[in-house]
């Protein structure tokens, strides 16, 4: 039989890396201000396209969110689980 070995504290340090580099991740803000007054076509549509650029982005960091918070509930529900496992089958523990 294979044992998988669940490193917490190795596991748990990663996942807060990942979270803190995800709060770092910026798109930036449109330089409207840098475009003067341009009424052309093209601008709007650039515009528009940056807009929902940024909107897809922050959809995309709360979904990596999520499944940061997920991984780390998933790793500290597996510490649990190895916990129980080990104290169950250490000697002395009554059969049922």
């Amino acid at each position: 039989m294979t044992t998988i070995k669940l490193n917490h504290p190795a596991v748990t340090k990663q996942v807060d890396q990942v979270k803190t580099a995800l709060g770092t991740v910026t798109l930036g803000s449109l330089p409207a201000g840098e475009l003067g007054n341009n009424k052309l076509e093209f601008t709007s549509k650039w515009i528009d396209r940056e807009t929902n650029l940024e909107k897809v982005f922050e959809q995309y960091i709360k979904i990596v969110q999520k499944n940061v918070e997920d991984t780390r509930a998933n790793i500290n529900l597996l510490k649990e689980q190895d916990e129980a496992i080990a104290h169950t089958s250490s000697p002395g523990y009554p059969v049922r």
